[in-house]
């Protein structure tokens, strides 16, 4: 039986794990954490059974040991908690699909705890790559990512010398702006915006793939995930989202991963990695889709996109200063607080307002979170 703790269990990616589990009969969930929703929680948890539960705080930690009363299990809640799921000693690895970042510290202690890691969690690389994947090396932990384009990429790089990769091609649908120009997206609503053409995703990702700081976050995770310079890291515009991403070898050859949009297949496939299991995903067929395209991103449009390039080039407490920033630009848009097009004006404002520091500690890192905020709050 391989034993997973998964954190970030009632969102999309946790549900599509969960679902992967409940379709094979050689996993057990042993842990499980989720923030908020804990009535989605208790069914999880009265399905799987895990050994241990998290919660976001004591409160609601209180409730769900009230709702199960009936069963033998320890709950916990906050930091600590996740944490405590993320180095349970039956845990073979540790999926980690909670958004933002409070998943860095549980992922490095995890790490810590000997567990391999498969990664659905951006802001753990983006801000922290650089201890993130020394520890991996230093703790000889596997850490598999879960995002389709980095899995596909990885997919692409199975069996292959990893120094013949010349670059890496990151597709993109473009989202659901593709081909607008600055101008169309000064009135864009909500409602807009949170209509992705491809992909089911929730809404703060959705939200980033509209604007592609969700594709900029990708560039900046990938260069850590395969260790090569942002300069190797092409965005490629595939709005049929068939090509999930591609490598180009030194020899001119590219090796492309195809499939339907169905995040259960890497999630799936870094759970088993490198065996590959039966899926009940669509099946693509040629035939009826007939065209493949690809475009130039926009970076006049999408700026966002650009300062991702911008902020992996700067390095340091730069993607975090990037990250931090869209993370609250975009809640604020959620609330209606803010107009579209201020959130690439936020980002830039909390990237030119940021002291750089080269190589950051995890506390430099959520010292830079906390002072970006503030910054905002000041001004938005």
């Amino acid at each position: 039986m391989k034993k997973i703790a998964l954190l970030g269990s009632t969102g999309s990616i946790g549900t599509q794990t969960l679902d992967v589990v409940r379709r094979n009969k050689d996993i057990e969930v042993v842990a499980l954490a989720a923030g908020t929703r804990i009535s989605e929680l208790e069914q999880q948890v009265r399905e799987f059974q895990p050994k241990l539960v998290s919660v976001g705080t004591q409160e609601l930690a209180k409730e769900l040991q009230i709702r199960l009363a009936d069963m033998p299990i320890k709950v916990v809640y906050g930091d600590e908690g996740l944490i405590e799921v993320a180095t349970i000693k039956e845990a073979d690895i540790v999926l980690t699909a909670v958004v933002g970042m409070m998943g860095i510290v549980p992922t490095i202690e995890a790490i810590k705890a000997h567990k391999d890691i498969a990664l659905a969690n951006k802001e753990t690389l983006v801000t922290a790559g650089h201890i993130i994947m020394q520890l991996a090396k230093d703790y000889g932990v596997n850490i598999y990512p879960v995002d389709s384009e980095h899995s596909a990429i990885f997919q692409c790089l199975h069996g292959e010398n990893h120094k013949e990769a010349e670059k890496i091609l990151l597709t993109a649908s473009g989202g659901p702006f593709r081909g607008k120009s600055r101008a169309d997206l000064e009135h864009v609503t909500l409602e807009d915006a949170l209509k992705h053409p491809n992909w089911s995703m929730g809404r703060k990702i959705t939200i980033d793939s509209s604007t592609m700081a969700n594709k900029g976050l990708e560039v900046m995770e990938a260069q850590w995930l395969f260790d090569v310079p942002v300069s190797k890291v092409q965005v490629v515009i595939q709005p049929q989202s068939i090509i999930h991403s591609m490598v180009q070898f030194v020899d001119g050859g590219i090796m492309a991963q195809l499939g339907s949009t169905d995040m259960r297949l890497p999630i799936q496939y870094a759970l088993y990695y490198p065996e590959r299991r039966n899926l009940n995903t669509d099946r693509v067929d040629f035939f009826t889709l007939q065209n493949i395209t690809f475009e130039k991103p926009d970076f006049d449009t999408f700026q966002a996109l650009k300062l991702a390039y911008e902020a992996a080039e700067a390095g340091g407490n730069i993607p975090t200063a990037f990250n931090a920033a869209n993370e609250l630009a975009v809640r604020k848009f959620l609330d209606k607080k803010i107009q579209y097009l201020e959130i690439p004006e936020i980002i830039q404002c909390a990237m030119e307002q940021t002291k750089l520091i080269a190589q950051p500690t995890v506390e430099q890192i959520l010292e830079t979170e906390q002072q970006v905020y503030e910054l905002i709050e000041s001004r938005w």
